[in-house]
């Protein structure tokens, strides 16, 4: 089947949300993403679950410990341990970077991203997939400076939603949208 055909009989937009739709009770974005985005949504996943922030600075205290160790036991510098040590301090420090840079090839092939806000949850189309979210998926959201991020409900917090600022559509989107976010989910 040639890309963006679709079978007869078939209707991608209808019966994604049950509910009848509002305009002004929905809120639209348009957006491609970013790795800038996906860096907030990561680091807000980061201070919410703290696992693995907690673990990043353990390891490069644990490292920072050999190091230091292993300098004092010789009485100089050893140029191998500095240079592992530099690169965990650099690793440490850029694995977020890393994830939100995979992130972002995973999803950046796929265009513009084109999302509404509705009393019945979330939708997000693009030109090769439509995502239907309900408000029982999340387990709250966070407001940034110019993001939304909401999070699920996982122990794990595996999915995101990274709603930028500067994609809402309309006059008084942005207030519009956190009158929803505030209705249906709760401040994390």
């Amino acid at each position: 089947m040639a890309e963006g055909s679709s079978i007869e009989g078939t209707d991608n937009d209808a019966g994604v949300f049950d509910g009848v739709m509002d305009g002004r009770s929905e809120v639209r974005l348009a957006y491609v993403p970013q790795s800038a985005d996906i860096l907030v949504g990561l680091r807000v996943r980061e201070r919410i679950k703290r696992t693995g922030l907690v673990l990043r600075w353990v390891f490069l205290a644990l490292w920072a410990g050999q190091w230091l160790l292993s300098t004092m036991g010789r009485g100089s510098i050893d140029v191998v341990s500095t240079v592992l040590f530099l690169f965990v301090v650099l690793f440490v420090w850029g694995y977020p970077r890393l994830q939100a840079a995979h992130v972002q090839r995973l999803v950046g092939w796929q265009g513009e991203y084109h999302a509404t806000v509705s009393p019945d949850g979330i939708t997000c189309r693009n030109d090769h997939s439509t995502l239907a979210q309900k408000w029982s998926l999340f387990q709250g959201y966070r407001e940034t400076a110019g993001h939304f991020v909401l999070l699920s409900r996982d122990p794990n917090i595996m999915c995101l939603d990274v709603l930028p600022k500067q994609a809402v559509q309309g006059a008084g989107g942005i207030d519009r949208l956190r009158a929803l976010l505030d209705e249906h989910t709760t401040r994390v």
